[in-house]
Parts: C-alpha cells; sequence; structure tokens
C-alpha cells in the first residue's frame, strides 16, 4: 500500500434484507444479496464478503479486494458463519430478571442516573465501553456522558489492551499516533515482534509477514517473547528473554547503537529532543537482567544497526505490564535515534486487540481523553464543549478501567453501564469485579448475548445487535476506517448501541443533541468535529467526510487517516517530523528498568503469564459457538515447563489448582519445554459459562502501569498443586447438562452437541450416580449401562447422550465417543461398542488433538502423514488437506515438520 494509494474495495450497498420467512423471532431476506463488510475479531480488520443464505445464516468469505487481508481469513473469520444463531442471545429487555417493553427499561436507566446524579453528583456515574462497538456507538456513549452527565468516567475494555500504547505515543509524539502501515512489514529487511504471538492472535497479518519473508528470504525476524510460540516458527532468533525485562534490552540497544554511530543526526537534530537524558538512562541499564545468550543478543543489535528498514511491532506483551508505558518508550527510542520512522518498511507499530480498539480512541472513550484525539486541557475542553453545545462538560480524566471498578466495590459510583463487554471475565482480580456489580445500586448491561458472567450480574439488561446486524465503522490497527454493514435483520428487540443511548439521552432531556436518524449522521458528526480547529494541529483529522451523504456512507471504500479536507489521504506519519508537541519535536523519554509490582516468592514462587490461543476469542461468547473452533483447545489448561511440572508431581492431563493472592482457578495441566523454568501460562477464554473453577482471570494480580492505568496480566505470582481426582470423565449430550458440583468441568460444542470435561474429588460411584442422573434430567429416553463406566441415553435408535467415568484421565475419549453422536441409528453392534466403551472404528480414536480447523485435521493425521514421506507444508497440504484453507495452522505444521527432522538427525 503506497502512500498515495487508492483503497481498492468498492462495496456493494447496505441493503436491509426485506420480506422472506420468519424463523426464531426474525424475518430474514427472501432474496438474499452479497454485503461487504468487516471481521468482529482482532485489530487488522480483515474485509468480509458475506451471502445470507435466506435461512437466518451467511456464507462467509474474504473480500479480496479490501486492503487489510486481500481475501485471507483466519480460522476464525472463517468461521463465522458458523456463529450466527439465535441461541444464547439476549432478545428482550430485562429489569431485575423479569421482561419489560423498551419503554420501562429505558425509563428506568434514565431515571435511575438522574436520581443517583441528583443526590450524589456525576461522579457517581460510570461508563464502562468496548472495543467491540462500533465508532457510531462509541461516539454516542461518549459524548453523552462526557457532554451531558458531566463526568469522564467512561472507559473501555481496551485500556487491558494497548492503554500503554497510547501513553508512550503520547509522551514521545504528542499524540497517540501509529506512524506505519502494515505493507511496512512486508517492505522491512528486518522485523522485530515483541510480546506478540502474531501467528495465534493476529493471524492474517502473520500470514503477510510469512508471504514476504518467503518473497524475501533474506528479510530477517526476530521474536522477543520469553515463550516460544508458533510465531517462532518463521524467526531467524528467538530472544527469551526474562519476563519484565523489556525496558533493559532496548536500552541496551539504544546505547550500543549510538556508540557505533548508528544515529540520524540531523533528524535527532533537527526533529528530537531528550536524548542525553534517554541515553543516560540506558547506559545504566544491565543487559544481564535479560538472562538472554550474549551471543544472541549481539546478533540482534547487529542485525538492527545494519537494517535501515526496521520494523518493531509490540503487542501484549509489552502493553499489559505496570512498565508498560516505559516499554513502549524505550522501543520507540530506538526507532528516534535511527529516524526509522514514518518510511516505507520502518517504523514502531503497536498492533491493537480488537476490531474497533482504534475506533474508541478516536471518539475518547478512555477516560484520560476527549473526542477527536483531544485531552482534558482547558483549550480541548472549551473546543470540545463548544462543538457539542454540551450542558455539562467534563473538566477532567475520569477513572481508569480497574480503579473504576474499584469505585464500584468501594460504593463511590452508584451507577454503572457496560456495552459489549465482560468485565466479570476479563477483568483481573474477576471474583470482586462481579461482587461489587452485585452489590452495585444501579447496574445496567446492553449486550447481544444473554449468558454472560456480566449479564448475570447486572439488574437491567439491555438487548443490542450482534456483529452481523450492525450498521457503521471500524478502524484497525493501521489507521484504515472500514464499513461495517448489517447482512442479517435485528432479532427480537434488539437495537444497536448508539439507539439505546440517544433514547436514554432524549428521557434525561437532551434529545436536540442525539437527534440522530441514523449512523451516517453519527459519522458526519464525527468527521466534523475531528476537523474543527484543527488546521493541522491535531493527527486525527477525517473532515473530508464530514459532508458525506447517506449514499456516498453506504458505499464508503476503506481508507487510512488522516483524510482532510482538500488533501491526500492516508500515508505515514513523522518521516519529516511533524511531531504534535507544542514545539513540533518529538520526545526521547529516560526509561529505567523496575521490576513488576509483585515479584514471585517462597509461597507463589512462580510468574503466570495470561493469553490466548489460535481459535478462541476473548470470553467465547462468540467462538464459542463453533464446533470446529473447540477442537484445538477445548479445556482451559495451565502450561508448565517440564522442570517445574516434576517438582509438583504433575504431568499432561492431570488437574492442578492455580493459586495467587487474588483467587484461584482449576485448570488442565499441559507440560512443555516452550516455557522458561519458573514461568506458567494459562489462556483467558474460560469464563464462569463454560468453566466455572477455570476462569483464570480470577486469579491475576491488578496491579497497574502508574501513567496508563494498563493491568499486570502478564506477572501474577502463583503456586501450581496437583488435585487428587478419583475419577475423570466425559460426557456428550445433544441438550445442555446441569451438572451437580465438581472439582473441575470444561464445556465445548460439539456437531450437534455439548461436550463436557469433568473431573472430581468425591468417590467414583458417588460421582457417577450423581452425573448419570444429570444427563438423563435434561436427555430423556431409556438409561443403557454398559461396561467400563460407561452410560447412554439412547432413544429410538440415536444416541442422545453418552456418559463415561474412570479412575484415570481418558485424553481420547471425547474423540472415541464423536463418531456414535453423528449417527442417526445405532446398529445392535454399533451400541455393543459404544457400551463396552469402544470406538466406532474410523481410526480417529487417535487423534491426538485437531490441528487444522478448517478441515478438522487431526495432529494424528498430521504426524502419520509425515512419518510416511511428506516433508513440506505442500506435501502435508496435499495428504491431509491441513494448512490449504485459512493458514491458521500453518506455523503448528511446520513445528511438527522441525520436530520430525530434528529427530531423524538424531
Amino acid at each position: 500500500m503506497s502512500d498515495a494509494r487508492a483503497m481498492l474495495a468498492t462495496p456493494s450497498p447496505s441493503l436491509s434484507p426485506k420480506g422472506g420467512e420468519e424463523r426464531e423471532g426474525c424475518v430474514v431476506a427472501a432474496d438474499p444479496v452479497t454485503i461487504r463488510t468487516t471481521c468482529p475479531y482482532c485489530g487488522v480488520g480483515c474485509g468480509i464478503v458475506a451471502t445470507p443464505d435466506g435461512r437466518g445464516g451467511a456464507e462467509i468469505a474474504g473480500d479480496k479486494a479490501h486492503p487489510a487481508n486481500s481475501g485471507r481469513l483466519c480460522s476464525k473469520g472463517a468461521a463465522l458463519g458458523e456463529t450466527l444463531s439465535l441461541e444464547d442471545r439476549l432478545l428482550h429487555p430485562e429489569v431485575d430478571g423479569r421482561r419489560v417493553s423498551w419503554d420501562v427499561a429505558l425509563d428506568a436507566v434514565a431515571n435511575g442516573f438522574r436520581d443517583v446524579i441528583a443526590e450524589h453528583g456525576p461522579d457517581a456515574v460510570a461508563f464502562y465501553v468496548s472495543g467491540q462497538l462500533l465508532t457510531e456507538d462509541y461516539y454516542a456513549a461518549n459524548k453523552l456522558i462526557k457532554g451531558f452527565l458531566g463526568t469522564a468516567n467512561i472507559d473501555t475494555n481496551s485500556r487491558l489492551c494497548m492503554a500503554s500504547s497510547v501513553a508512550g505515543h503520547k509522551r514521545a509524539f504528542g499524540s497517540d499516533t501509529v506512524p506505519g502501515l502494515y505493507e511496512d512489514f512486508e517492505l522491512a529487511d528486518l522485523v522485530v515482534l515483541v510480546g506478540s504471538n502474531l501467528a495465534w492472535c493476529h493471524p492474517v497479518l502473520f500470514q503477510r509477514l510469512e508471504a514476504a519473508k518467503r518473497a524475501r528470504p533474506g528479510m530477517n525476524v526476530v521474536v522477543i517473547d520469553p515463550r516460544r510460540t508458533d510465531t517462532c516458527e518463521i524467526a531467524d532468533l528467538h530472544l527469551a528473554l526474562r519476563p519484565g525485562s523489556d525496558v533493559a534490552l532496548f536500552n541496551g540497544l539504544l546505547a550500543e547503537l549510538h556508540r557505533r554511530g548508528v544515529t540520524a543526526k540531523s533528524y535527532v537534530d533537527q526533529y528530537t529532543t531528550g536524548l542525553e537524558e534517554a541515553l543516560m538512562a540506558a547506559r545504566a541499564s544491565d543487559l544481564a537482567q535479560c538472562d538472554l545468550p550474549a551471543a544472541d543478543v549481539a546478533t540482534f543489535v547487529e542485525w538492527f544497526a545494519r537494517a535501515e528498514k526496521t520494523v518493531t511491532l509490540y503487542s501484549q506483551g509489552v502493553n499489559q505490564s505496570s512498565a508498560g508505558v516505559d516499554k513502549v518508550n524505550a522501543i520507540i527510542n530506538c526507532h528516534l535515534l535511527t529516524g526509522r520512522i514514518g518510511q516505507p518498511g520502518m517504523g514502531p507499530f503497536s498492533i491493537t486487540g480488537q476490531p474497533n480498539a482504534m475506533g474508541g480512541r478516536e471518539v475518547g472513550a478512555l477516560s484520560n481523553t476527549l473526542a477527536a484525539h483531544m485531552d482534558f486541557t482547558l483549550e480541548d475542553v472549551d473546543r470540545v464543549g463548544r462543538f457539542w453545545q454540551a450542558v455539562r462538560m467534563a473538566k477532567r480524566p475520569g477513572l481508569k478501567a480497574v480503579e473504576l471498578f474499584d469505585a464500584v466495590k468501594a460504593g463511590r459510583i452508584k451507577a454503572v453501564w457496560i456495552m459489549a463487554t465482560n468485565p466479570v471475565a476479563s477483568l483481573p482480580d474477576a471474583d470482586a469485579v462481579r461482587a461489587a456489580l452485585k452489590a452495585c445500586e444501579l447496574s445496567i448491561v446492553s449486550e447481544a448475548v444473554r449468558a454472560t458472567d456480566t449479564v448475570d450480574a447486572c439488574r437491567i439488561r439491555l438487548p443490542a445487535l450482534a456483529w452481523a446486524e450492525k450498521d457503521g465503522t471500524v478502524t484497525n490497527s493501521e489507521r484504515g476506517i472500514s464499513r461495517q454493514r448489517p447482512f442479517l435483520p435485528a432479532p427480537g428487540e434488539a437495537r444497536q448501541d448508539w439507539w439505546i443511548v440517544a433514547e436514554v439521552a432524549r428521557r434525561l432531556g437532551f434529545g436536540e443533541a442525539f437527534a440522530w436518524t441514523g449512523v451516517a449522521d453519527i459519522f458526519r458528526e464525527h468527521a466534523a468535529l475531528s476537523a474543527f480547529e484543527n488546521d493541522g494541529r491535531r493527527d486525527f483529522d477525517i473532515g473530508a467526510y464530514a459532508t458525506t451523504d447517506e449514499a456516498a456512507y453506504d458505499k464508503l471504500s476503506p481508507f487510512v487517516w488522516p483524510a482532510r479536507a482538500g488533501v491526500a489521504q492516508g500515508g505515514r506519519f513523522f518521516a519529516d517530523g511533524g511531531f504534535f508537541h507544542g514545539d513540533r519535536r518529538a520526545r526521547f523519554i529516560a526509561t529505567a528498568p523496575r521490576a513488576p509490582m509483585h515479584a514471585p516468592g517462597e509461597d507463589r514462587p512462580l510468574r503466570l503469564n495470561t493469553g490466548r490461543v489460535r481459535d478462541q476469542w476473548h470470553t467465547m461468547t462468540r467462538t464459542g459457538k463453533s464446533a470446529r473452533l473447540a477442537g484445538h483447545r477445548p479445556e482451559p489448561l495451565v502450561e508448565l515447563h517440564s522442570n517445574d511440572a516434576r517438582a509438583r508431581g504433575l504431568g499432561n492431563g492431570d488437574i492442578a489448582e492455580v493459586s495467587s493472592t487474588w483467587g484461584r482457578a482449576v485448570l488442565k495441566v499441559h507440560v512443555t519445554e516452550a516455557l522458561r523454568v519458573g514461568e506458567a501460562f494459562a489462556p483467558m477464554h474460560w469464563t464462569a459459562q463454560v468453566s466455572r473453577a477455570g476462569a483464570i482471570n480470577a486469579a491475576v494480580n491488578p496491579a497497574v502501569d502508574p501513567i496508563s492505568g494498563q493491568p499486570e496480566l502478564k506477572h501474577t505470582p502463583v503456586e501450581i498443586r496437583r488435585l487428587d481426582m478419583h475419577w475423570h470423565g466425559t460426557i456428550l449430550a445433544r441438550r445442555p447438562v446441569m451438572l451437580p458440583e465438581i472439582t473441575y468441568w470444561a464445556r465445548a460444542r460439539g456437531a450437534g452437541y455439548h461436550a463436557y470435561m469433568i473431573a472430581g474429588e468425591q468417590p467414583l460411584g458417588v460421582a457417577q450416580r450423581a452425573l448419570s442422573a444429570a444427563v438423563r434430567a435434561t436427555n430423556p429416553g431409556p438409561w443403557l449401562k454398559g461396561e467400563s463406566g460407561v452410560g447412554a441415553v439412547i432413544a429410538d435408535g440415536r444416541l442422545e447422550a453418552v456418559l463415561v467415568l474412570s479412575p484415570g484421565h481418558d485424553e481420547r475419549a471425547r474423540d472415541r465417543l464423536a463418531p456414535f453422536m453423528a449417527m442417526d441409528r445405532l446398529s445392535v453392534e454399533d451400541r455393543s461398542v459404544l457400551l463396552l466403551g469402544g470406538d466406532a472404528g474410523d481410526g480417529e480414536s487417535e487423534r491426538g488433538g485437531e490441528i487444522c480447523a478448517c478441515f478438522g485435521v487431526s495432529t494424528a493425521a498430521v504426524t502419520a502423514a509425515i512419518a510416511k514421506g511428506a516433508t513440506s507444508l505442500a506435501a502435508l497440504g496435499a495428504v491431509t488437506r491441513a494448512g490449504t484453507n485459512c493458514g491458521s495452522c500453518r506455523p503448528e505444521l511446520r513445528a511438527l515438520l522441525r520436530a520430525a527432522r530434528l529427530e531423524r538427525a538424531a
């Protein structure tokens, strides 16, 4: 994508389906049309082509014309069509558990806010919003609370993902500006990935990098991460540094680059300030803190010094830290020193975790910012207030996410409105968040999903539209704004978030300021504010779209900002200075390494790192609906180095308790050599809805960066101990099972059934009786008792449910039993094999876990193909089809090929 590029997508108009048949309470299109929209997952912002099927579903494909992905999709995006059912949807307003009309619910919200503000003042109310809102929804919420309720107590779950980047950008550049573009990764000679498992968390961008490296083998890739992740499969160098030592590493790099004379002197002299102070801090740092081989550090420094075209991409491993802002600035310092910023193939690059985290930054949804990248200066407060004609403009920053919910717990916040997010599951010290919400005087949630930990904790529940029904825009990590278009109608009484906000505003007497008739009205206002009294003094300016009419908005093609009226769109920032501090110079920031706020000790000697797995998203309210996405990592797990596992008597498949000062979780153990000794890793996706004891954030450290307020989600001191399970088991059932109280369970979606992986500390016989009763309660039919702990409900020849329990853990049970659930009718032989605990004879009982979600290819099938002579990705694809569709599994396939080569060489 060149600086003057024209965005290539030419979307079809956003057509609202009309007519057709009614299904599950919604009207579907009689004559489906193809709609271009945007993926609702990570910050890559992939374009999608959706073709409704006329039955409430849709076929999903990558948009080849979209500049972010050129038709590529990851496993999650490819499976979006499987997540569109109305199962678990919140379809009607509720107050205190009762279904009510919209008027009753909205009156309750408005009256509640009015009463709280009258008695306690505006700072007693708060909003907590989400990077999964569209920009127009975000804008409406921010305008209401900051301009008309009179408080800045609005924060976004993006605080958990990229707030340290925002603060680092503002310290260095004077603005929250991402300088570069995605194409810089393809143009660079050196790409440094810091704290980013790009292969799993941003797979399409990883595929672009992978393709570029294949085309230019001379490109070097360095991965800086304590874990050996699948991203390392394309790395020329992996620096498995000690957690928290990033500042020491980049300070050492800065000092050595300067010593070698790798300094863009004219750039530094003309466009920056503060170098000497930064160098003093850098020279005082000790690279030994990183615990890295000296030769590897020397290689990294040599490559960075030599490669003018260098991009440093960083993500949550940098941001989610009590020193996150300093880490960001230590990285930026190296690019400022070398002048490698704002030019093709150069620059620091923050990649966001959510689809519209950037849009939230643009509208000022963080508690310490104002709309259109303005701040709480007297001048900006006055400017935004005049533009909005605000009746009660907030004049100071509000509470950040963690402190906001601390204030709810303490009773200082009496009313909180949560939109499109699940803080009871995603915030650190999550059980305390649940308790705070349950005790709150007025707790409101706008949500598409009925069954979430947060919805369960809130009094007023407002049904919002989901991804397939929403209309508006989102901004991806390269500042690319794309349209999200609805391709399914609104189900039940669900409404879009901006409409809900505007209706509450009208009831509070602010109707004139919120009298929008649709999203195009809001987008025009947002664009106009970005240009208001700007004249190039602020980075965010999309004033060229301030007069966009309805038809043009409907057909809007993706574009990268800035888009100033009368000026060429898009491009990079800072190649020739032009920073946004008052003197137009960038700031080098002196950063000193400091230890995490809570260090491991004798009682809790392990460091817990949390993150994501390849095929799941956030708290699984969407990805959890897809059976094929459940195959890769079906259970909550904790990964440990073999030395640490051995010291605790732990092996693969054991059930263990992870405990910290703040809480505990119960997880399945996975032993690996991919971690450093003394460290543990657990995914954050599992909630009380899918594994009551598996919600790891209950145990996570709530410490935050003092500048950004971003939680330290990557560093919690813990101990892990083996739990003595008397039995392990598996349930497959066509209807959900209400499980009795047991130590461990995890629920995953199967093809037409629910799968439960379970374990407990009760005697086996007691568990057998209780669990068989629970299965039969929701899956009626004759109960047949077999051998080896097997019991089944078989009605009219069809298997309705099956339960198997045994003293040891049987990792193959789910795969062995699944083929029986796929049979329309069991033969006498099938029934006999099932009840004897056997398999269906299809060779899938030794799967060893799924590796390719697109085609359901098992690890065992791939391993067998390698053993028979497949020695490349192409050969594996030809034999098994693995890796031939979305490509998300290719890093793992490459790892299996590498392991096989090493084994043969040994």
